[in-house]
């Protein structure tokens, strides 16, 4: 969630910092700061709030010196100010951290017992106090060794050190770290995306790796400390990602990429010549699975419950949907013969990737769906599947939304077809059927205008209920899940079959309350729910492809979208939602980007 930035370099090091925290952003932060080396000199610089406020500061008074480190905070321990912000120094060393020292307490205690002082309510200064004691008689990377040794929890590193005037050293373990190259400057950073613009070329650290740049040189150790190498990968070059263009933000922009992004992910994986799914090296035989576990944080979990619906509906299989912060904890029975498939945007969900972990160690077969193909999740799976929605920035996820059930849709018809669960014909129908979906997408965000006007009803009131049965239950906790993240206002999402066994006790005059009903299986059971809420005084916004006249009267507002074969309809109505989550955001003048409090990538549990 916090976001590490480290360069060693020939020239003057803290523009380039500043240039790659503005690159981590995205993962939502609410503090930032950095620290040079200069004159034989720890020159530390932080500020709470943005980066553009460490900008002001370093204007004012520049940090000097051809070696620095930087840092993003997202809050953990402590409040959000300057003095916890991030980077953490003594005289002789300084410390940026992302993730969580769960012993942090033990150490401070212990440290304070030998008269150390500290000035942050962070965990994270505690390394910061350990690596001082430990580089008292020993070397730096000895110093970190011994140092890691004492912690628990997870973390990713970056540190400099007063005496060694040409040395970044970093450390992983738990959250994610990539190491880039160049000609006379070597980076280190949360990711690859806060280093593009500096190099294409990258490795990655694994748990428990240390690495030890200089600017000609970059070194890796394991956890015994014993030296080793790391391959170096390529990255594509995806020139324009970071520009929003004619648009206000990036969520709109990506709001407005689906149809394309659908698109490409479409034409990536169907060959349309002759209606056939390719998902090229299968590394399991359908005969063999017995059942399906997805798994899933927020937004990729919904898209989890909803391919829980295909595969029930394409296949013979057994299937459960799982939140993978509850996963690792319960007491599980691993089968041998079953497929676990973890669903990610970033591929760094920390939850999601000890699930995974766990799932390893256990010698299952593993699948993730992702959007970042260097990810962690992605590299440690047995099987990738990329969404190729390309880089999403807003915090809040709507083209990897659509993505990931995408992937997850086609999975689940691919492993029906070859399992014989569903007839041929009726498996290219569904094929010839998806290609139509870009299409389809681009109509439904011409629902913009209406929702644009149903948004003002939204801004008075104390909350609001998201009604939908089968595929579009899922959609519904979606839809409440993007009004709270983008504009902070109460939203509960329900099956629309529950209202009477408790949520109904909510409705009161003029709540809104979104019911999400395609013309499916479930339509007419769907508005005799929602007529129940009507007699209650709740102000209707219904979304649907039906023109059944019975279903207007009492009705606030209708939104109509195009007619769409039944199993793909959480793709249509999920654009709405978004649109309305983000245009009641919009007239509450919201962070819709970095919305508060929250993180793009998610790196500690």
């Amino acid at each position: 969630m916090c976001g590490i930035v480290g360069i060693a370099s020939n020239k003057s090091v803290s523009a380039n910092i500043v240039n790659s925290l503005k690159k981590l952003e995205y993962r939502g932060y609410d503090s930032a700061g950095l620290a040079t080396l200069s004159n034989n000199l720890i020159n530390e610089k932080k500020c709470s709030g943005r980066v553009e406020q460490l900008e002001k500061i370093l204007f004012k008074a520049p940090a000097e010196g051809n070696l620095g480190i930087g840092h993003v905070r997202w809050a953990t321990h402590g409040i959000p100010n300057e003095i916890n912000a991030h980077p953490h120094s003594s005289e002789i060393v300084s410390v940026v951290h992302n993730g969580i020292i769960e012993n942090s307490n033990n150490l401070k205690n212990q440290l304070e017992k030998k008269g150390l002082k500290f000035k942050s309510q962070t965990d994270t200064e505690v390394i910061t106090l350990l690596l001082t004691e430990e580089l008292k008689n020993k070397s730096p990377l000895d110093a970190v060794h011994e140092t890691l040794k004492k912690l628990e929890g997870s973390f990713a590193l970056g540190i400099i050190f007063k005496n060694f005037k040409d040395m970044i050293i970093g450390a992983r373990r738990g959250s994610p770290l990539a190491v880039g190259y160049s000609t006379n400057e070597n980076y280190l950073g949360s990711d690859s995306y806060a280093l593009k613009s500096m190099t294409n070329k990258i490795s990655y650290l694994d748990d428990g790796d240390i690495c030890v740049l200089t600017k000609d040189n970059v070194e890796f150790y394991d956890f015994r400390k014993k030296k080793i190498n790391k391959k170096v990968l390529l990255l594509s070059d995806d020139k324009n990602i970071a520009h929003k263009g004619d648009y206000k933000n990036f969520m709109s922009k990506e709001i407005f990429e689906q149809p394309i992004a659908i698109k490409n992910c479409i034409n990536e994986y169907i060959d349309k010549s002759r209606d056939e799914i390719n998902f090229y090296n299968f590394p399991i035989k359908p005969d063999s699975i017995d059942k399906i576990i997805l798994v899933g944080c927020g937004t990729a979990y919904h898209s989890c419950l909803v391919a829980k619906y295909w595969f029930e509906e394409f296949t013979s299989l057994t299937v459960e949907a799982d939140v993978a912060s509850e996963f690792r904890y319960r007491n599980l029975k691993f089968n041998k013969n079953s497929l676990y498939l973890f669903v990610s945007q970033s591929g760094e969900t920390a939850d999601t990737a000890a699930a995974l972990d766990l799932c390893k160690k256990n010698g299952v077969k593993t699948c993730s769906i992702v959007n970042v193909v260097e990810s962690s999740i992605a590299r440690n799976s047995d099987w990738v599947l990329p969404i190729h929605a390309g880089p999403e920035i807003g915090v809040a996820s709507t083209k990897a939304f659509t993505g990931q059930m995408l992937l997850l849709y086609m999975l689940s018809l691919k492993i029906g077809n070859l399992r014989g669960d569903i007839e041929r014909k009726y498996y290219q129908t569904k094929i010839i059927n998806l290609k139509k979906l870009p299409d389809l997408l681009q109509n439904s965000l011409k629902t913009e205008d209406k929702i644009q006007l149903v948004a003002k009803d939204f801004l008075k009131s104390k909350g609001s209920m998201f009604l939908g049965r089968g595929f579009s239950f899922p959609i519904a906790l979606e839809g409440a899940l993007k009004l709270k993240e983008l504009s902070y206002l109460h939203a509960e999402g329900y099956p629309a079959g529950e209202m009477k066994h408790g949520p109904l006790a909510l409705i009161e005059d003029g709540l809104p309350v979104i019911v999400i009903s395609p013309n499916d299986k479930y339509f007419q059971k769907t508005i005799s729910n929602m007529q129940e809420v009507i007699a209650r005084g709740g102000k209707i916004l219904l979304i649907t492809d039906s023109n059944d006249s019975v279903i207007s009267e009492n009705i606030r507002f209708k939104i109509n979208l195009p007619h769409i074969e039944k199993s793909l309809s959480p793709f249509l109505t999920t654009i709405p939602l978004q649109l309305l989550a983000y245009h009641v955001a919009l007239l509450k003048k919201c962070d819709i980007d970095k919305p508060r409090n929250l993180a793009k990538s998610v790196t500690v549990e």
